[in-house]
């Protein structure tokens, strides 16, 4: 009995020890089965055998999911990461097979050989293998890879390839980046039309061709192609860099590029613009100089043109003046011919060969090519033939009025022949032969030799493509043609087209008749006949009279006068009383020149005026615009720091203007010349309240007149003083209607060299805000009592608006004391004024129209400087006090003064 309870208890503990190692046991192999049934551990143990330093927990024996580098999802391999490892050898095919992957992380160590197919892995979104030594890629590498969204393969030696369609595929495709990856042939079309790839870099590499347009519109915000290794490298233009507008940065240095940097209004968000070392040509666009957004720019090594960029950006680094042909250093506009020229060469796309030879800011003292310079310095000749250049004529060839010949043989242009070229007064020869132009020939002068041979679409409608005239009778025409009119239509509209022209016949007849009558009915009230045509303002002979101002005047009583005829007949004058009143425009009557004419001193009756006087046989056709445009203009103003028109005479052969006279000169007169002309300089006072009534009167132009008005060239020699040296603006003959003051518009340029706007002169671009910069280069002539442009001081100096921002930035008070005219006597306060000034004409000049303020801004500032009105003592009223009237008794004392005597002295009633 006892030897059976011992026993027992062994057995029970065997029992137990025995069920404890079966467990163990079977869990053991149930691990072993996990790991030998998972589907991706043979990929995984074979890319581990053709791997070598790889992570030592990378074990066959062991579950994949469990090495390092390695994660999973569901027992199915997703990622894999070996960044930086150390790890050589190469790829086992077996990757392939990894058919959950989604990332694959090798950068930056040293694989080698081929890359394997990977068209089973639908699933892999991101590829990043570059930093390694992998030595070729197959066909059809990215087959299958549908969601792919960034790859990248930079600094690989791989056989030289090609972006395959294949990666089209892949519409999530978010970041492309294979720089330095020996990759050949052009750019991709459909990389453009990926509608999520944002950041492309394909740097450092074999391509060549042009930019593909399916980059316009696209979502690029990064891009890459600088410093092809290629011979041609990448090429052409890059105008669809314009239409890209998320980029933030754009770097194409080290490539071959050409033509012009486009307009980059619409990037608003760009941050860097690399075209360094290139062949780009034409004039930096205002809008990359304008971007707020800006901090790196570079554009050395190319044949840039125009004024040196200034960067609306404070923390912009940029690298611009190495290596281009800037007609300046210090963003000082260009000659106005520069300017020009640039503007026909925009015509052409701005061709290299041009941009070679144009260089500096004289057209006239080096070797230009195809540009012929008289001894005067104007422009005579411009030959630009044989040069196949493309694009269009460009208007801007008008511009140059001293022009004689233009030559533009054997090119490639298109378009049509520009009307205002046939307004050029001293054309005598344009030759167009052998391009492909279009359009109505423009009706030059009897005495130009007109070349238009070689251009079969001239004198076809440009719109038509050149179409065919229609068929003449003798032509057959198709049976089946349904707009072949039956003999009956031909007939019905022989006898309409008959009655048509006998009605048109009578009416003309009834209308001489009219007219006929009424020149007899002219003549038999005695009315002097004039060269005038009919229906305009009479003109009656003054000399038998010898009045004044008073008797030039009569209105006509023709009711049919035209309503523009009927606002100038009070204007107009004639011209033997003009002859009368200047001594027959006599040497000595003479007050200045220029222009488009001589301004002589009159006496009319004993009223002084001034004569402007413009022989029409010199003037051409655009001193006749600017006769007729300061006329539109002075009908429609009336200010008093505006000076009066007072009158007109449009004779056959003369264009004369009559002013008001001021007998106080210019402004330019007594900041410049008063040494000379034995008079006291301007004092400060003086000075100031100058530039208050040149502020007004523009202010008037822009904001408060019936329309808004652009003077274009307001300077010191067009701002008249009157007796006690108040003045008032004048010459309003290139005056421009601004339609909207928010808006700039292009038009021609007009104006004089040191007070053009930077964006007018580059571009032709004018707003009010030309008349702006202007105003603050006159008040800084004022201030300093020296010209805008003095080319006895050495060049930096010779530019006072360069000079002067560069100064007044730097140490203000400093420079101002070294820069006012010597000749002021300045306390404390007015020292103060001068600072105001100075600051006002800082403003007033900046690079951009919008950093300017309006002309409204400068005479709010200006006006508390000026002396103000005090209001008088007691004793200074006298009997004027009307307070000791009741309200009765004042109204009928303003009555009857007013029916004595006028605010101008006329009597009223």
């Amino acid at each position: 009995m006892a030897g059976r309870n011992h026993c027992a208890p062994s057995a029970a503990a065997f029992f137990l020890l025995f069920r404890f190692l079966f467990c163990l046991l079977a869990l053991d192999l149930l691990c072993q089965c996990r790991g030998a049934s998972s589907p991706d551990a043979p990929a995984m143990s074979e890319l581990g055998r053709s791997l070598s330093g790889v992570p030592s927990s990378w074990k066959p024996q062991q579950d994949p999911c469990s090495w390092d580098g390695v994660t999973c999802s569901g027992g199915r391999v997703t990622s894999i990461n070996l960044v930086s490892r150390g790890v050589s050898g190469s790829l086992s095919p077996a990757l392939g097979d990894l058919t959950s992957l989604t990332s694959l992380q090798l950068q930056r160590n040293s694989i080698s050989g081929p890359l394997p197919r990977l068209s089973k892995l639908s699933s892999l979104q991101n590829i990043f293998l570059d930093g390694n030594a992998f030595d070729s890629i197959p066909d059809g590498f990215f087959s299958g890879l549908s969601s792919l969204q960034k790859i990248s393969f930079d600094d690989l030696p791989l056989a030289p390839w090609n972006l395959s369609q294949d990666i089209a595929s892949a519409a999530g495709l978010v970041e492309l980046s294979a720089s330095n990856a020996s990759l050949t042939g052009s750019i991709p079309d459909f990389l453009g039309s990926l509608s999520s790839l944002g950041i492309l870099r394909l740097s450092y590499n074999q391509l060549t061709g042009s930019l593909p347009s399916s980059f316009a519109g696209s979502v690029l915000e990064q891009l890459f192609l600088n410093n092809q290794q290629s011979r041609d490298k990448i090429s052409g233009r890059i105008d669809v860099i314009g239409a890209m507008p998320r980029l933030t940065m754009v770097w194409l240095q080290s490539n071959s590029f050409t033509g012009p940097i486009p307009d980059l209004s619409n990037l608003t968000v760009l941050e860097s613009f690399n075209v360094r070392d290139n062949s780009l040509t034409g004039v930096v666009p205002q809008s990359l100089a304008a971007c707020i957004s800006l901090k790196n720019v570079t554009l050395s090594n190319n044949m840039l043109q125009g004024p040196f960029p200034q960067f609306a950006s404070k923390s912009v680094v940029e690298d611009v003046n190495k290596g281009n042909n800037f007609c300046s250093s210090d963003g000082s506009p260009c000659d106005t011919r520069v300017a020009t020229l640039l503007a026909v060469a925009e015509g052409f796309g701005y061709p290299a060969v041009l941009a070679k030879s144009w260089q500096g800011n004289d057209p006239c003292s080096s070797n230009w090519l195809g540009v012929t310079c008289d001894l005067q310095k104007s422009i005579i000749v411009l030959n630009f033939g044989n040069q196949h250049f493309g694009g269009y004529i460009s208007p801007a060839f008008g511009n140059f009025t001293s022009l004689r010949q233009l030559l533009l043989s054997n090119n490639n242009l298109t378009g049509t022949i520009p009307d205002n070229l046939a307004q050029i007064p001293t054309l005598q020869q344009l030759d167009v032969t052998n391009n492909d132009l279009s359009g109505n020939v423009p009706k030059f002068l009897s005495s130009v030799m007109l070349k238009t041979d070689g251009n079969p679409n001239l004198g076809k409608d440009p719109g038509s493509g050149g179409g065919s005239s229609s068929p003449t009778s003798g032509t057959p025409s198709s049976p089946s043609s349904v707009d072949k009119p039956s003999t009956g239509s031909n007939n019905a509209t022989m006898i309409v087209g008959i009655i048509i022209a006998v009605v048109v016949l009578v009416a003309c007849s009834v209308v001489l008749l009219v007219h006929h009558r009424k020149k007899k009915n002219k003549k038999k009230f005695g009315l002097v006949p004039t060269r005038t045509p009919p229906n305009e303002p009479i003109v009656i002979d003054m000399n038998a009279n010898g009045g004044g101002l008073s008797m030039l005047y009569t209105q006509s009583s023709t009711e049919s006068a035209n309503a523009y005829l009927g606002e100038h007949q009070s204007l107009q004058m004639s011209i033997q009383a003009l002859k009368k009143a200047t001594n027959n425009f006599s040497e000595d009557s003479i007050l200045g020149k220029g222009g488009f004419g001589i301004v002589y001193k009159g006496d009319l009756g004993g009223t002084l005026i001034a004569v402007k006087r413009s022989i029409s046989d010199l003037m051409g056709q655009k001193g006749q615009q600017e006769f007729k445009a300061e006329i539109d203009v002075l009908r429609k103003v009336r200010h008093r720091n505006l000076v009066a028109l007072l009158g007109y005479c449009d004779d056959s052969l003369e264009r004369l203007l009559v002013y008001e006279f001021m007998p106080g000169g210019t402004l330019g007169q007594h900041l410049f010349e008063w040494e000379s002309r034995n008079e006291p300089p301007l004092t400060w006072k003086q000075r100031l309240a100058i530039s208050l009534d040149v502020a007004r009167g523009i202010e008037y132009l822009h904001s408060l007149a019936q329309e808004s008005f652009i003077h274009r060239d307001l300077k010191p020699s067009n701002i008249l003083l009157d007796k006690d040296l108040r003045a008032k603006v004048s010459d309003f003959g290139l005056v421009k209607l601004a339609t909207d003051n928010k808006k700039s518009m292009i038009t021609r340029l007009a104006g004089t060299f040191g007070y053009l706007a930077p964006e007018y002169a580059t571009t032709g671009k004018v707003s009010t805000k030309v008349d702006v910069y202007a105003f603050g280069v006159i008040l800084m002539e004022i201030i300093t009592g020296r010209k805008v442009l003095d080319e006895s001081l050495p060049p930096d100096d010779s530019h006072l608006v360069s000079l002067f921002r560069r100064g007044f930035n730097h140490e203000k008070n400093k420079f101002l004391n070294s820069m006012a005219d010597r000749v002021l006597e300045l306390d404390d306060e007015a020292w103060k004024s001068l600072i105001e000034v100075a600051d006002l004409a800082w403003h007033c000049t900046g690079r951009e129209p919008y950093q300017r303020p309006d002309m409204s801004h400068a005479v709010n500032r200006l006006a508390p400087l000026v002396e103000v009105w005090q209001p008088s003592t007691a004793c200074d009223v006298g009997n004027d006090d009307d307070s000791i009237y009741s309200l009765t008794e004042r109204l009928e004392r303003w009555q009857h003064d007013a029916t004595v005597t006028g605010s101008f002295g006329y009597t009223f009633k």
